[in-house]
């Protein structure tokens, strides 16, 4: 599989090229056009538990399957909010865990599960449930916003809103807390953070959805009782 990312930073699209009998899964309702070439089906790709335990990080129960009957098929995704798309690529000694709604395609080649996030996940806007991506390709992930890449040496630490967070490779420590204390906190509007330690990459995104939704939702029409 060959990805090439267009239209980015705002409205990036990836197009998927396929060699005859290759396949890429991708989130469901992802696809924007394929060639009549391309084969299709649906499944929750290992089972209703690996479905229902996907679904609890975020992503669609089900997903789609792509396969290609011919050399020069295409495969174009997108992901639902205006950002950015990059492609991730895996050699196998490293895991990828992504936060939710991130996840955008990935060739066979590479599994995608859930993961338990443990207590100190337990007050994150992620949730206690990422996705642990491992094997071998090109894992297409999307952002929120621009995306950003951000290499960290060993030792070397980085603090980033919960809500701004695209995913990290293996081997990159994480801790959520507070911003500073419970006042800064709650009154601060920024919350939660990540304190990242590396070494590894770590991929954040310009904008946040749970900030985006804080400021449209005060401004939607009240319904009033007649």
């Amino acid at each position: 599989m060959r990805t090439e990312i267009t239209d980015g930073p705002a409205f990036a699209q990836a197009t998927l090229h396929l060699d005859a009998g290759e396949t890429v899964r991708a989130e469901a309702g992802a696809m924007v056009a394929m060639s009549p070439s391309v084969d299709i089906e649906t499944s929750t790709q290992g089972g209703f538990m690996k479905g229902l335990r996907r679904s609890l990080g975020g992503e669609s129960f089900f997903m789609n399957t792509f396969t290609a009957r011919e050399a020069g098929s295409v495969v174009r995704v997108a992901p639902p909010l205006p950002g950015d798309i990059v492609s991730w690529s895996m050699d196998g000694s490293h895991a990828v865990f992504l936060q939710s709604g991130s996840y955008l395609a990935s060739p066979e080649t590479i599994e995608v599960d859930s993961k338990w996030g443990g207590s100190k996940t337990f007050f994150s806007r992620e949730g206690l449930v990422m996705l642990k991506c491992t094997g071998v390709g090109d894992l297409v992930v999307s952002s929120y916003g621009a995306i950003q890449a951000i290499d960290l040496a060993a030792g070397e630490q980085y603090v980033v809103d919960t809500g701004h967070m695209v995913g990290w490779q293996e081997g990159v420590n994480y801790e959520v807390r507070k911003v500073g204390n419970w006042k800064s906190t709650v009154l601060s509007g920024e919350g939660l953070v990540v304190t990242l330690t590396g070494p590894g990459r770590v991929y954040t995104q310009t904008r946040s959805p749970e900030a985006f939704l804080g400021w449209i939702i005060p401004k939607l029409p009240k319904q009033t009782s007649s």
